[in-house]
């Protein structure tokens, strides 16, 4: 048989390139007549620069960034032609802030303007920014701050955020105009909306450390944030996304899918004329997953954790997707798998298989993720394999 391995990253444990190498070996080792092809993929989230990279080449640009903190972090930039491609796991993922420490009310998108600048200043004429695996809640504000915007206090974390005013925001609409000659792609990780139960706050805060209060105080604090941004620009809006009078550009805004990722970065960088596109399929096209697929007998996905999320724009369900198209059987491997077969058959995934099967086998497998996924692997095979 052919088999395609395409996994994401298996959250901080595996990045992509690593689970895609231990479930080859697994699948190896159990069927070792195979031909076994890896295709480590990304949705926008940690790896981005790194999987793009492997594909289309180019050349690597060091930049050292504020992180989700304050404290300055390494980066890297990825220019290929006038188009760079930049990482937001670099400035403010997750992994850069000790757990006892994790708090979206304070942590920043600072370091992604930053970044994103510094993209600029190399020569890039179109800018390509990966969202996903974010520590921040802030809706991007102080991603402003580090494009330029003059106002300090917007890069002190979504809880600061509760009293800002339109009057405040009135440097956002020549942002704006200076960022006109650069083409703004946002590759993003989920498709949910900036406000509202599956939006950066509600959905995505408490796993950033943020308690039931905190989360709810940021839903406050984003939404009046958004409002007076949305009242700043005015009509500066209406020309891009040809909406009508009524405030019909600022709602399509709020409600854009992939508004929300990365703590509604998504949003904020849609305020300067970002282009919000999902990621899973950015890289995916990127990589050719399509003329890979046609000559596969079945493809291996798999990310950490398998759960609501990865129905909305993850690499897992734009695997599955994709391989149907081809009549592919699509199979995941996941750290744990929390979704019911209705969802699974409806994203076209095959079959999932967890790594940990219950509660108490989560703690074992992280010990060993490598080792746990690739014997997993090696059992999956056995299924699967002629």
């Amino acid at each position: 048989m052919d088999v395609l391995i395409a996994p994401d990253s298996f959250g901080t444990a595996l990045t992509a390139r690593e689970a895609a190498d231990r479930i080859a070996a697994g699948w190896r080792r159990a069927a070792p007549h195979d031909e076994v092809t890896v295709c480590p993929l990304s949705d926008g989230g940690p790896g981005f620069v790194e999987t793009l990279h492997a594909s289309l080449g180019g050349s690597l640009v060091a930049a050292t960034v504020a992180g989700p903190l304050g404290t300055p972090v390494p980066a890297a930039i990825l220019l290929v032609g006038d188009t760079a491609y930049v990482e937001t796991a670099h400035a403010l993922g997750l992994s850069l802030v000790p757990p006892d420490r994790r708090d979206p009310t304070l942590t920043s998108t600072r370091g992604v303007g930053e970044l994103i600048a510094s993209a600029i200043g190399a020569g890039a004429r179109r800018v390509v920014v990966g969202l996903g695996g974010s520590s921040t809640n802030d809706a991007g504000a102080g991603a402003l701050v580090g494009l330029g915007l003059d106002l300090p206090a917007l890069a002190a974390g979504g809880g600061a955020l509760a009293q800002v005013t339109a009057a405040d925001l009135v440097g956002l609409r020549d942002l704006r105009e200076r960022l006109r000659g650069v083409e703004l792609v946002v590759a993003t990780d989920v498709d949910v909306p900036l406000l509202g139960l599956q939006g950066a706050s509600a959905g995505f805060a408490p796993q950033k450390g943020a308690t039931p209060e905190q989360a709810q105080d940021l839903e406050r604090a984003l939404a009046t944030f958004a409002h007076a941004a949305i009242d700043a620009l005015g009509d500066a809006l209406r020309p891009d996304l040809l909406a009508g009078p009524g405030g019909g550009a600022g709602r399509r805004l709020l409600t854009a899918p992939g508004a929300g990722a990365a703590g509604g970065l998504g949003f904020g960088l849609s305020l300067l004329g970002g282009r919000l596109v999902p990621g899973a399929t950015l890289v995916a096209d990127a990589v050719g997953l399509d003329d890979r697929l046609a000559a596969t007998d079945v493809v291996v996905t798999g990310e950490g954790r398998f759960d609501w999320q990865s129905l909305h724009g993850k690499v897992t369900t734009g695997v599955a997707a994709r391989a149907l198209a081809h009549a592919v059987p699509a199979v995941v491997l996941a750290g744990e798998v929390l979704v019911g077969r209705r969802e699974l058959s409806a994203a076209g995934v095959t079959a999932a298989y967890a790594v940990a099967e219950g509660p108490d086998e989560v703690e074992v497998a992280l010990a060993d993720a490598g080792g746990s996924l690739e014997r997993r692997a090696e059992r999956v095979a056995r299924t699967w394999s002629r």
